[in-house]
């Protein structure tokens, strides 16, 4: 089992700010914390060597890259054996539509996020890449309307 990191508000503080802007400097941060730098520093370090801070990455709007039209994706599979179960998860893992991939514990038993350019190109997904899977027993898709909150 992990041990659980115990942090305290500044502790959370910094990790409000960092998940909303990778990029502050520790100047910036320190401040928006109500810290001096060379502490502010040691917590960020001590954050990303626990793992809390796991890396940063730019978040960036698919839409502009033709990726305007996210499906959410239900999976049910008619099998149980694991050979055909990791198959099918190394198969769907490998597409680059599919930017989110998750096993659940009960129906349907995975959930996918997809991006494409529109219901043409999800149409292809779907029937080209998705249906035909060995195990793949429905899909069920559900076009998002609008993103009220993400945080990823």
């Amino acid at each position: 089992m992990r041990n659980i990191l115990a942090l305290d508000d500044i502790d959370r503080q910094i990790l409000f700010h960092l998940q909303r802007d990778g990029r502050l400097t520790n100047v910036e941060l320190a401040r928006r914390v109500g810290l001096t730098p060379p502490p502010c520093l040691r917590r960020v370090k001590r954050l990303e060597e626990s793992g809390v801070i796991s890396g940063y990455r730019a978040t960036v709007d698919h839409e502009l890259l033709g990726g305007g039209l996210e499906v959410i994706v239900s999976i049910e599979v008619s099998v149980s054996d694991l050979k055909t179960l990791e198959e099918l998860e190394r198969t769907i893992a490998a597409y680059d539509e599919v930017v989110e991939f998750r096993r659940l514990f009960a129906t349907p038993d995975y959930h996918l996020r997809v991006l494409v350019a529109d219901y043409a190109a999800y149409e292809a997904f779907q029937t080209g890449k998705i249906i035909g899977i060995p195990g793949v027993a429905r899909v069920i898709s559900q076009p998002t309307m609008k993103k009220i909150k993400v945080i990823d």
